[in-house]
């Protein structure tokens, strides 16, 4: 288990040149927001990426957005750090509620991830209250099941691809 540290104290040490702030956010979550002089590595690509390790000299501080992300990958995180290793007590939340300085960008509805959560879900409860009084619908259901499970198999996800031509997520 990683040691954990206050945003406040974090944002003295980057300040100071003491550490290297690593931001496990997805690219959709930096997207919104971001904390200057945080090294972006999406958990999700962490084990594939080349970290430089940490050092006595520059630790790593690992951050995602309430600190949940990183307390529940802490042996992950310790892994890839190679070296002394730090987590931010509460994430980027935790940082802007401490009024610590961030970067907003322009602000998009929901993050691509949520967006296809909630897609395949509505599609599935619809499929399958509507096989109630037309049994073809089940169809859908089952559409939508085989499609997640391609999407988890190859990394290409046609619900994605959909949405990303939704207006609201048209930058």
């Amino acid at each position: 288990m990683l040691p954990s540290l206050s945003p406040v104290e974090v944002y003295k040490r980057l300040q100071a040149g003491e550490i290297r702030l690593v931001d496990v956010r997805e690219a959709d979550e930096l997207s919104v927001v971001s904390v200057p002089g945080a090294e972006a590595a999406p958990l999700s690509a962490l084990p594939f990426l080349k970290l430089e390790p940490a050092t006595e000299q520059k630790p790593i501080v690992f951050m995602c957005n309430s600190g949940s992300r990183t307390r529940d990958n802490a042996d992950v995180l310790e892994r890839v750090a190679g070296g002394p290793a730090w987590l931010v007590l509460g994430g980027v939340s935790a940082w802007e509620k401490a009024g610590l300085p961030v970067e907003r960008h322009e602000k998009c509805p929901l993050p691509m991830s949520r967006q296809i959560q909630i897609g395949a879900g509505a599609l599935v409860l619809f499929g399958l209250l509507a096989s109630c009084v037309f049994p073809i619908f089940v169809w859908l259901s089952a559409f939508v099941g085989a499609g997640l499970i391609y999407a988890g198999l190859t990394g290409v996800c046609g619900m994605a691809k959909l949405l990303a031509k939704m207006p609201w997520n048209k930058k």
